[in-house]
């Protein structure tokens, strides 16, 4: 018996303050666990990935890799494809995943899930890249429509966004007629959607998903950035989790995106999903503050847990067990819910990722509760303010993300 070394790559963008802080807890935690077959010790290694040219016959180095870099960066997101296909890399996101299913494939999906997704509308795109086949295909097969009417059949106010979405990128809230022909006009090349609005809703929740791990945030839509994550506690019932969990980890499961975020209204006794293709959220402690440490920590299990069982990569989406509960029509939509999110459960491993999170990564809370209280943990949130924020405010957004840290740290010293 001896040693084995399980490589965790971070492939990375603008991240700053999570990884430091991934680091450092690995460095903390040390971590000696038993391989369960050949009872050889496994040790940990967390390296950051670099962008160079590769050959594709190269075998990959590392047995996960924590990508930030799929969604825009075509050079990484193909080094990944290569290392799933030749080298039995594990990933999180499914890569193929990510670059072919965008908002409008989520809400299409999710729909024929049964899930209240509000109604929307596509329409063709305001103008174009002009190619040789343009102008016979638009004169032959183009019909000409009124953006006004679909309004009034989806209702106003309604919401008119990019199909594949953009943080936030090109969103309006258009009230009437005006204003949607408004918004479309200056909508130029990008594909839009028309959706309805969630009238009288009473709570805007985020519901994070990472692997099995989930957690629920109030969030404030119209607040500035580094406010929209509340702080709010007690805003749900377990019922009421219970149930975006299980939301949640059917859209996650079902695109294989094991780490992305769930938003969804409250309106009239039922929740909303309104915005599910998020496969890699926001992981900055200058948005999520309070919420950052419960983050880096799930990011450290998650890791763990896959890169120690060797967890394989599902490498196809396989949708069809979904779609069989979907066809069921003697089910309610929440027995539906429950079948799908035992599926997921399925797939992410659920009980066996508790149980090795017990065994262990026991100690993982208490060391994450007493790095997050110290110089180094207050660093890496510096560093992320003074690349965001301007100089003279660095030191006084600093406080406020650590003084927010810190009372993450008193409510989890005494539950």
């Amino acid at each position: 018996m001896g040693d084995i070394v399980r490589r965790i790559g971070l492939s990375l963008g603008a991240d700053i303050c999570w990884p430091l802080c991934f680091e450092a807890l690995m460095r903390d935690l040390d971590l000696r666990i038993p391989d369960e077959k050949t009872g050889d010790t496994i040790r940990f290694e967390v390296e950051r990935v670099f962008i160079e040219p590769f050959d594709l016959r190269q075998p990959c180095k590392y047995d996960v890799v924590v990508d930030r870099l799929t969604h825009w960066y075509h050079t990484s997101r193909e080094w990944i494809k290569k290392a799933i296909l030749m080298d039995g890399l594990y990933v999180f996101n499914n890569p193929w995943s990510v670059q072919a299913n965008e908002k409008h494939t989520t809400y299409c999906a999710m729909m024929a899930l049964g899930m209240p997704i509000p109604d929307t509308w596509m329409v063709p795109p305001k103008s174009y890249e002009p190619t040789p086949d343009l102008k016979p295909t638009l004169s032959r097969y183009a019909k000409l429509f009124d953006v006004k009417r679909i309004g009034d059949r989806i209702g106003w106010p309604m919401f008119m966004k990019p199909y594949d979405g953009g943080g936030w990128r090109g969103v309006s809230k258009v009230d009437d007629a005006a204003a949607v022909n408004k918004a479309y006009e200056e909508s130029g090349k990008s594909v839009m959607h028309l959706q309805s609005m969630v009238n009288g809703w009473d709570r805007f929740v985020r519901c994070i998903g990472f692997g099995p791990q989930t957690r629920c945030v109030l969030y404030d839509p119209d607040a500035p950035l580094h406010d929209r994550y509340t702080m709010k506690r007690d805003f749900l019932t377990k019922k009421e989790e219970e149930h975006l969990r299980k939301v949640t980890l059917t859209i996650n499961a079902f695109f294989g995106w094991e780490f992305n975020s769930c938003e969804a209204l409250h309106a009239n006794g039922v929740w909303h999903p309104i915005d599910f293709a998020n496969p890699c959220p926001d992981s900055q402690v200058t948005s999520l503050h309070f919420h950052f440490p419960w983050m880096v920590k799930s990011y450290v299990r998650w890791a763990v847990f896959c890169a120690a069982t060797k967890k394989p990569m599902r490498k196809n989406q396989d949708w069809a067990p979904f779609y069989a509960v979907a066809a069921d029509e003697e089910l309610s939509y929440e027995e539906k819910l429950d079948r799908y999110a035992a599926i997921a459960d399925e797939r992410f491993e659920t009980a066996r990722f508790e149980e090795f999170c017990a065994k262990h990564l026991a100690h993982l809370d208490e060391v994450t509760w007493g790095f997050f209280g110290t110089p180094v943990a207050r660093d890496a949130v510096h560093q992320k303010v003074a690349a965001l924020f301007p100089a003279h405010e660095t030191e006084q957004f600093t406080e406020l993300f650590w003084s927010r840290i810190q009372e993450w740290r008193k409510v989890e010293q005494k539950s």
